[in-house]
């Protein structure tokens, strides 16, 4: 029996204006994972978190990746899965990717690295298909590629890995529920063409100012005028979080995925603590609990802990 232990990195995806086709790897959080290849058929998921996710494979976003294998290759032996979470499932940072990434990654090295990291991305996205009803990349492809990616397409799938600008993420995430699912449900069903003329200007400034270590370009791209004016009203005192962020020097930021989570960009880890003590502290004025976090962008993505042969099954 075989056995890979992963650290799986928390991630920002649509970058403000790149709702779906862009996302970002960071340190922090991470969740910690355990594959083994066992005998039997089955896929066995346990979580050692306290979150209650379903450990019901045909349930759960890791288990779902792994059935897909298991059936794509007509696998004889199954899977068994310790999930730790510490990316909280609804905070907008990417919880139910970093399971489905970190499940398709594990079992990719398990079976001899057959899968190319597109394929690993076709996998993943089922998961995040169980957890929100949609099969998005955004979050996964960074996590599989590390860094800063570019869904250019999902289907087929053509994903452009970014360069990583030497810059800081500071990240607040306060402690109340927004589903990815129901974030979705508000958003409008048409836009207005000079909307989307806005925002092709502004995804394509952010792509240029990545690629060319422009942090003031990147900061001018940071702006979105589809997304970001209604998921916006779900997330507790965020227009405050966001001008106080600039007002400290932030190059831009904004929600995190679907939300609640806020993130912002800064040049300096001086900077990026001064934007997370403001964060905490406006959630702390109103009795909101947060966790907050700095960290730089992860140019790895998933990381091998470790990797061995085991004959002791899971507990």
């Amino acid at each position: 029996m075989k056995k890979i232990k992963i650290k799986v990195p928390a991630t920002v995806a649509n970058l403000v204006c790149g709702f779906d086709i862009l996302g970002m790897a960071v340190h922090e959080p991470y969740d910690e994972m355990e594959i083994r290849i066992s005998e039997s058929s089955e896929i066995i998921i346990k979580h050692t978190d306290h979150y209650g996710l379903p450990e019901e494979a045909s349930k759960n976003v890791a288990g779902v990746v792994l059935l897909k294998i298991q059936e794509e290759f007509d696998l004889k032996h199954g899977f068994e899965v310790i999930i730790h979470k510490n990316i909280k499932p609804g905070s907008g940072l990417g919880s139910s990717a970093a399971s489905a990434a970190g499940a398709a990654f594990g079992a990719n090295i398990l079976l001899g690295n057959r899968l190319s990291k597109e394929e690993i991305v076709h996998f993943a996205m089922f998961g995040e298909e169980l957890a929100s009803g949609v099969r998005h990349a955004d979050n996964i492809a960074p996590c599989i590629y590390g860094g800063i990616a570019l869904v250019k397409s999902s289907d087929p799938i053509d994903i452009i890995p970014l360069q990583s600008p030497d810059l800081f993420v500071a990240a607040v995430h306060p402690q109340v529920e927004v589903k990815t699912s129901d974030a979705r449900q508000i958003l409008k069903k048409s836009i207005l063409l000079k909307d989307a003329v806005k925002q092709w200007g502004n995804i394509a400034g952010l792509v240029a100012g990545i690629e060319k270590n422009d942090h003031a370009l990147i900061g001018r791209s940071l702006n979105d005028v589809i997304i970001e004016p209604v998921r916006s009203i779900l997330i507790p005192k965020f227009d405050e979080i966001k001008t106080k962020s600039l007002q400290l020097g932030a190059l831009g930021g904004g929600i995190s995925g679907s939300g609640p989570s806020i993130f912002m960009l800064a040049e300096k880890e001086e900077t990026a603590q001064h934007i997370a003590k403001m964060m905490k502290a406006v959630y702390d004025e109103i009795e909101i609990d947060s966790f907050v976090y700095i960290s730089k962008i992860n140019p790895t993505g998933i990381e091998i802990i470790n990797e061995s042969k085991d004959s002791n099954p899971l507990n």
